[in-house]
């Protein structure tokens, strides 16, 4: 890779290298790497009076945001999925990386329903509050915990791949869409339900927004325009909207897990007031953040590939990566990934890359 920023690259490499290698050494990195607002400070930014006010600041589209926030997610295992082992574990990860709002795994899942045809969509069941309580106390207390520190933003699986879990998978899934639609439409409807009582007790409980991700239109389950604007987009919207009318803070994450894309167009309409996309097409066409940007015209949150570097690079191909994607960055961006990180991914690495993220647009 080459390095467009020389000398001054050079300075907040130095800075992620000595912070992993402060890890290796097994030295803390909370007493030895400033605070973010400390940071902000030594380099004489525009100081916003908290993490909450730094992230939302990246919404004003009037003017680049001089402090690039950054945040990285990952699943924490069976041990940590729901109770006070769930909130401590995501408080402690939110506070070791320094990582600029709190995102909350949804771990639950839905029960799988036994759909020999497609006429059994009828027969799934609405879930209500009490089906989603594991998941709302966990929510319940990380806003009691870090709501006056940082943005709370739990997330919310769409309809769609939530009914992919009531199939059991996709393949039955996308077998009863091909053979009645409408059926599977019914059935739709009902999972969608109840996402929107999670979503609705998750509001009551104090959350700032959702990071809302939809599946289903990718090239292997449904790229048709026709069946995904009957089975997909409608379900997703009423959700969405939903989330966009409640909160001030959302961010629509276009979910590359299970199969790639052919266009992001279809997307554009989505409600969101940040976008976080794949990193690239099915044709294997890069998807930049400034392409995002362009598309979506609001804030873009990646940047990074999920498995790529990050997960796999040593420290010094870690901190040029960064570079590179803040160096391409647009005006109003949040550092982070494609999607979740591998759990094998080191915390005070990712708190080094966070650093990087916080003091790049003032050192260069």
């Amino acid at each position: 890779m080459k390095n467009p920023h020389n000398s001054r690259t050079a300075i907040s490499r130095r800075s992620f290298v000595q912070s992993s290698l402060y890890a290796a050494a097994g030295v803390g990195l909370l007493s030895t790497v400033p605070s973010t607002m400390a940071t902000a400070k030594a380099h004489n930014f525009k100081q916003a009076s908290s993490k909450r006010d730094m992230v939302l600041s990246v919404l004003d589209m009037s003017m680049a945001n001089k402090y690039v926030p950054a945040a990285f997610f990952m699943h924490f295992g069976e041990n940590y999925k729901e109770g006070q082992a769930a909130i401590d574990r995501h408080l402690e990860y939110f506070r070791a990386t320094d990582m600029d709002f709190v995102k909350i795994q949804y771990e639950l899942g839905m029960p799988r329903v036994e759909l020999k045809k497609p006429a059994d969509w009828k027969k799934v069941p609405v879930y209500k509050k009490d089906f989603f309580q594991p998941a709302l106390n966990v929510i319940a207390g990380i806003v009691k915990s870090a709501k006056a520190e940082a943005l709370i933003i739990p997330t919310v699986y769409s309809p769609f791949m939530c009914a992919a879990q009531i199939a059991g998978g996709k393949r039955i899934l996308l077998q009863h869409i091909n053979e009645d639609p409408g059926a599977v439409a019914q059935g739709m409807q009902r999972v969608t339900e109840s996402v929107m009582n999670y979503v609705k007790e998750s509001i009551k409980l104090g959350v700032d927004g959702f990071y809302l991700s939809t599946q289903g239109g990718e090239v292997n389950r449904i790229p048709k325009a026709a069946l995904f604007d009957k089975l997909v987009r409608p379900f997703d919207m009423e959700v969405m909207t939903l989330a966009d009318k409640k909160c001030a803070f959302n961010i629509l994450h276009i979910c590359d897990y299970e199969g790639k894309y052919a266009s992001l167009e279809r997307y554009v309409s989505y409600p969101g007031k940040v976008v976080n996309t794949p990193i690239a097409l099915a044709d294997g066409k890069p998807v930049t953040t400034k392409d995002a940007a362009t598309l979506f015209k609001r804030p873009v949150m990646g940047g990074l590939n999920r498995l790529g570097t990050i997960a796999r690079g040593t420290p010094e191909e870690i901190a040029e990566a960064v570079d590179e994607t803040m160096a391409d960055a647009p005006s109003n961006f949040i550092l982070g990934a494609d999607c979740t990180v591998p759990n094998t991914v080191n915390w005070e690495t990712l708190r080094s890359v966070i650093r990087q993220a916080h003091t790049y647009r003032n050192v260069h």
